[in-house]
This record gives structure tokens, sequence and C-alpha cells, in this order.
């Protein structure tokens, strides 16, 4: 079974986006360089530093992406294309928008509770890593014990309030390793193992 990691650019002061939901500067070093990184399935391009162009590739290992609804609306669902074109279970307690699908292949599955979406995820990708999205989903999944890895791209801007990446964790005797450290331009790429006492 593959890694179940979360991944966020976070501000310097720990938040992933400001209290309407918007990310402002966080997401400046995807187009800071001159390395052309491809989206996959999107058709899009990032432009990268060399080190963060290295820890994009490196790190693109996606079988199935976990979403909350939130993340989910924010993104008005990536259009029907999710990030990295990986096959998505949406945790929602509300049925999918009345004109979803957007298009006839939109790769989405929508349950109503963590532990079906694991268990859905796990059966899509197989050997491939689940990468998890949204505050709260990330919570439930320490809170539970299933988060085997935190990425933080921690970008020098600082949002004062919004949504935290990690906040209102219930559960004890957590102990993250730190596994990796990239110096990029204008970002820092910081890879944790996660581990339950």
């Amino acid at each position: 079974m593959g890694t179940i990691f979360s991944s966020f650019t976070t501000s310097l002061d720990g938040f992933i986006a400001d209290e309407n939901g918007q990310v402002g500067f966080l997401f400046d070093w995807y187009n800071n360089g001159e390395v052309e990184v491809p989206l996959r399935g999107y058709g899009l391009t990032f432009h990268m530093s060399q080190a963060s162009a290295d820890y994009w590739q490196q790190n693109d290992t996606e079988g199935a992406f976990i979403a909350g609804r939130g993340i989910f609306d924010d993104a008005k669902g990536w259009g029907g294309r999710p990030p990295g074109d990986s096959p998505t279970i949406v945790v929602t307690h509300r049925p999918p928008p009345e004109d979803w699908p957007p298009i006839p292949d939109a790769p989405f599955t929508f349950v109503d509770n963590l532990d079906d979406a694991l268990r859905a995820a796990r059966d899509i990708a197989g050997e491939g890593d689940i990468n998890v999205a949204g505050a709260d989903i990330v919570r439930q999944c320490l809170d539970l014990g299933v988060l085997d890895e935190i990425r933080i791209d921690l970008a020098p801007v600082l949002l004062h309030s919004g949504t935290r990446y990690l906040d209102d964790i219930t559960r004890r005797g957590i102990e993250l390793t730190q596994l990796q450290v990239v110096e990029g331009k204008n970002i820092i790429h910081i890879r944790y193992g996660v581990s339950y006492n």
C-alpha cells in the first residue's frame, strides 16, 4: 500500500487560505522560475525554479485524491479535472451539484464519510499514494492515525487569518520526522513522516 499524505502551500503564519477562501500570493512559486512543469490532465504548465521542479516531479506519485467538500466547492470541482488528473473521492454530506458532472468522464466519487473515502481510494490507488486535501480531512486523518506524511510548501507570506493547515487536532502522541527540505525560489519544501504513539 502506498503513502497517505497531505500537501499544502502554507503561509509563514500557518494558513492555507484567507478568511474568504482565497490563496493570495501563496502559489506564486508555481510560476517564478524557468523550468517547465506540466500539470497532468490540465493542459497547464507551471514555470518553477529547478529545485522546486525537481521536488515536484519526485513527489508526483498520487494514485488517488481525497478532498473535502469545502475545497471541492472553492475549486468549483476543478472543472471536472482534479489536480493531477487522479480519480477523486469527495467527502460530503450533500449531494453533488445539480449540474454535475461538467464533463462525461469526470473521475469523481461522492461519499459521506472518511472511512468510505479511504477504502475507495485504496481500491483505486493500489500501490500508489493517496493525497488528502482540505484542512478538516487532514485533521480527521491525523486523529484516526492514518496520515503517513505531511508536506508543506512554506511561502514567505503572512495572511493573518483564515484557514489553518493543521488546526484542532485532538489526538496526542503524534511525532514528526523530517524527511526532506528543499529550498526553491521564495519557497521552502518540507516533508515530514508521521508516527503515532
